[in-house]
């Protein structure tokens, strides 16, 4: 099942689209919708093909695009505690080379960002005025990127925040906990960290869709699915669409998984501005994970 492009009355569609990092999970679900979509032409970029470090790329590769959105990013949360200037110069420079190209173009620009730009300290849902706190380097790369889009362009720049994505195009926990269940009679996942799992295909037809709305106010929205669950959660509703038995999963604790990033505890963002935009918030995760198809063993290489 594929998430619709929603054009929005009062507005012409925008017909020139440049997507960045075009390859991975999330660009491939966008570059799919935008070309099932007769008014859009489109530009799709991957990693390979442009480098969102090199400001003079980034320039010559806006040129003459309506609408930018940046899929391209350092997705390694550990490995960026070792490379946080790597890191940072693709998730804080890269953007900001985006954005300082869609000012000189007059272009929209929507980059994807994270939930990691929050200590996860929090008991209720992270509002997008939230104060930012990030204890990772991979959050606080993110945060530069925000930051730099906000400050360039007030009025033409979109932070979309997002978290635990899976999707049919790339490695994910949904596809990792099927594989492995084809390995192991049991899998122990963690159950203390609280989050909104979000299907890249929705996501991809919320920023288009963003992207078309007329009076959409600039600035930062939370492209996440309602709702919450656990790892343990996703993963035990994963085995339920999957069809194999639930009871295969069993909770754990972080504390059994100490990796060098540490994680936010809770993840779960507020949806309040997609009212301003005009456009609904994504829908529950539970349904969202079932329409997607992506827990099915058909699809779990």
């Amino acid at each position: 099942m594929t998430r619709p492009i929603v054009i929005v009355p009062g507005r012409e569609a925008p017909r020139r689209w440049l997507v960045t990092g075009a390859g991975g999970m999330l660009g491939t679900d966008l570059v799919a919708l935008l070309k099932a979509e007769p008014a859009a032409q489109v530009t799709a970029l991957t990693r390979a093909e442009l480098d969102v470090t090199d400001a003079s790329a980034v320039a010559a590769a806006v040129a003459g695009h309506d609408i930018v959105v940046n899929a391209a990013a350092w997705t390694d949360v550990d490995g960026a505690e070792t490379h946080e200037a790597q890191a940072t110069a693709v998730n804080g420079g890269g953007v900001s080379s985006l954005a300082s190209a869609c000012a000189a173009t007059g272009a929209r620009l929507l980059t994807v960002s994270t939930d990691y730009v929050f200590d996860g300290k929090g008991e209720a849902p992270y509002g997008e005025y939230a104060a930012t706190d990030p204890i990772n380097a991979y959050g606080r790369s993110k945060l530069v990127g925000e930051r730099a889009v906000l400050a360039v362009l007030p009025e033409t720049g979109y932070v979309v925040r997002t978290a635990w994505l899976y999707g049919a195009h790339g490695p994910n926990f949904v596809r990792t906990m099927l594989r492995l269940a084809g390995e192991r009679e049991t899998l122990d996942v963690v159950d203390d960290q609280i989050g909104q799992p979000t299907w890249t295909g929705a996501l991809a037809g919320q920023l288009i869709a963003l992207a078309q709305a007329s009076q959409a106010p600039a600035g930062i929205y939370h492209g996440t699915a309602s709702g919450q669950t656990s790892w343990f959660g996703l993963a035990r509703a994963a085995f339920e669409e999957a069809g194999l038995d639930p009871e295969r999963v069993r909770p754990t604790t972080s504390d059994k998984f100490v990796r060098p990033a540490e994680r936010p505890k809770y993840s779960v963002l507020g949806h309040d501005r997609w009212a301003e935009a005009g456009l609904p918030e994504l829908g529950d995760w539970r349904g969202m994970l079932a329409a997607s198809g992506v827990a099915t063993a058909g699809q779990v290489g």
